[in-house]
């Protein structure tokens, strides 16, 4: 399954020669993987409901091409690796004319805080798992 993002580079992501600064694609990144767990129903009010949360452990990006101020791009993120408690988002940054701007990974543990209590790792459930493989 491939989730879509849809951004476009905005006034201040990139400089006169193109090249975009860097934490744009990791905030391009971190909503895409957002976006993704909602389209299989994981949507952030359920998310805090359940006191879920799925914290950044560790992230990069290699940047391939230059972009401009107002190319539409989209990210194209998939589910690499499930673990135990961890998981792996793979992220392709895309301009709609199909050049490969950057591409990135996210490694992420699925967590929960009760009222009062840390956030502390848990098992991913099997359920959520096939939700991502299911389409």
């Amino acid at each position: 399954m491939t989730g879509r993002f849809a951004c476009q580079v905005q006034w201040g992501d990139c400089d006169p020669a193109g090249i975009i600064f860097y934490p744009t694609y990791f905030r391009w990144m971190d909503a895409a993987t957002w976006a993704f767990f909602e389209s299989v129903g994981y949507t952030p009010k359920r998310m805090r409901e359940e006191h879920l949360s799925m914290p950044l452990v560790s992230a990069d990006c290699q940047f391939l091409s230059p972009a401009l101020h107002g190319d539409p791009c989209e990210v194209r993120s998939r589910i690499t690796k499930f673990g135990g408690k961890s998981f792996v988002v793979a992220h392709e940054m895309m301009r709609n004319d199909g050049t490969a701007l950057a591409k990135g990974s996210e490694t992420r543990v699925w967590g929960r805080a009760g009222p009062g209590k840390p956030l502390k790792g848990e098992t991913i459930p099997e359920e959520l798992k096939a939700l991502f493989r299911a389409k």
